[in-house]
């Protein structure tokens, strides 16, 4: 069983992003990303410091927006308007989830779609399903993919099932997985709740990606011997014997299931890694169409 971790894979991002900065730079030019972040959820407020981090650590123009969590629709809309005309900042991301009052589609779409990195624009998802190069996928379906390709794992003819339809996830992953070219070129199902009978199902994938939120849900009644697994699912559980009172966990049960693949991939240390990291890429892509490339 090969463990896939997402540390080193990052890493090779990484470094494809400082050589792309390191031109972008000697021409003058700085990739700049804005995130807003509205309210004080601490997943959300854990994850903008993170990407905020990422940011000054290579060397990317970072703004961290933080608005209180009563902000009206007007006033968080206004500030998306200031950052799409504002030419130092090539990329926004707007954090989800937002506080309840505020209608996520709306601010989504309020996003100039040039400056979209989380790729969930209405153009870039067209762009997406069109595999349109210029266009922005989302970050955690990309990572995946990216994982699957250093990894050395082989995904053409081969039938992926995604349990989970969001369109973070989900829907993003399948449109990559079946696109033409490398690291895709897959026969794709997509499972979700009103499956029926989803160990079946599942138990017919090569290459099986779980992004549902629900802790262990997939054992080893779900998965054929010799599978890939990819486990996108970020869970905290209680655990009183841990320092925190609770530990982070996965979709898939990883000791009961990890006997039986090919290759599966840990919570933490795995996907969520690649999704900070793919958010980089991004943001000096948009830099690089920005300016008409580099």
């Amino acid at each position: 069983m090969k463990l896939i971790e997402g540390k080193p894979i990052a890493e090779a991002v990484y470094a494809e992003c400082r050589s792309e900065l390191e031109k972008l730079k000697a021409a003058g030019h700085l990739p700049g990303l804005a995130v807003v972040l509205v309210g004080d959820d601490p997943a959300s407020k854990a994850y903008v410091g993170s990407k905020d981090r990422k940011c000054q650590e290579l060397g990317l123009h970072s703004l961290k927006i933080e608005m209180d969590a009563d902000t009206s629709m007007e006033k968080l809309l206004e500030k998306v308007a200031e950052l799409n005309a504002d030419p130092a900042i090539h990329g926004i991301l707007v954090q989800m989830p937002l506080p309840s009052h505020l209608d996520e589609d709306t601010v989504i779409r309020a996003i100039d779609p040039a400056k979209d990195v989380d790729g969930l624009h209405p153009v870039n998802l067209g762009k997406l399903a069109m595999e349109d190069p210029t266009g922005f996928a989302p970050c955690t379906p990309s990572g995946c993919q990216r994982m699957l390709l250093e990894t050395g794992i082989e995904t053409e003819g081969k039938h992926v099932v995604v349990v989970g339809r969001s369109l973070l996830v989900g829907k993003s992953l399948a449109l990559l997985m079946m696109a033409k070219g490398a690291g895709a070129n897959a026969t794709v199902t997509v499972a979700h709740s009103r499956t029926r009978d989803l160990p079946a199902l599942t138990r017919q994938a090569d290459i099986l990606v779980a992004a549902i939120g629900r802790p262990h849900f997939i054992g080893p009644d779900h998965v054929k011997d010799g599978a890939v697994v990819i486990d996108v699912g970020i869970n905290r559980i209680d655990d009183p014997a841990a320092k925190r009172g609770y530990r982070l966990v996965g979709d898939v049960d990883f000791d009961a299931v990890a006997g039986k693949c090919d290759a599966i991939t840990p919570v933490p240390g795995g996907v969520g890694v690649m999704t900070i990291a793919m958010l980089m890429r991004n943001t000096i892509r948009a830099c690089q169409q920005a300016i008409g490339g580099l």
